[in-house]
């Protein structure tokens, strides 16, 4: 165990976890240390009140802002996200693409993704219930 204790310990990764988490790096090798020897253990889960969040100065949010939250992330607008096809090789160009490159959208238009209102609707509703949709 010792040996997976130094090895988590010079790991960049845990470190950058630890800090991610708020941590001291020892505390949080140990915690991980802690659950890799019990298998069965469940990990503590603590559910505090709006009122109790606000008063420890954490951020509330409404089921709207969440499910707007969720919805931009699946989009990918939020913060850090980028554009995920910037890197990409493709060039949109006009006809057969530039220097006999294959285009992605040989006319040039720019691409309509379908924005449907109502099952954006749908989603926002579900998330108000508590409900994921269909599950199999």
């Amino acid at each position: 165990m010792e040996v997976v204790r130094a090895e988590l310990l010079k790991d960049p990764e845990t470190k950058r976890i630890a800090d991610a988490v708020g941590m001291k790096l020892e505390d949080y090798v140990e915690l991980v240390l802690e659950y890799a020897q019990d298998k069965d253990k469940e990990p503590m889960l603590n559910v505090v009140s709006d009122e109790e969040l606000k008063a420890n100065g954490f951020p509330v949010h409404t089921v709207e802002e969440v499910g707007e939250f969720l919805v931009a992330g699946a989009k990918g607008e939020l913060p850090g996200q980028g554009n995920p096809f910037a890197k990409s090789e493709f060039e949109a160009g006009k006809g057969g693409g530039a220097a006999g490159k294959p285009a992605l959208n040989p006319t040039g238009e720019a691409p309509k993704a379908p924005q449907d209102e109502a099952k954006r609707q749908e989603l926002m509703e579900q998330l108000k219930k508590g409900g994921g949709g269909t599950r199999g």
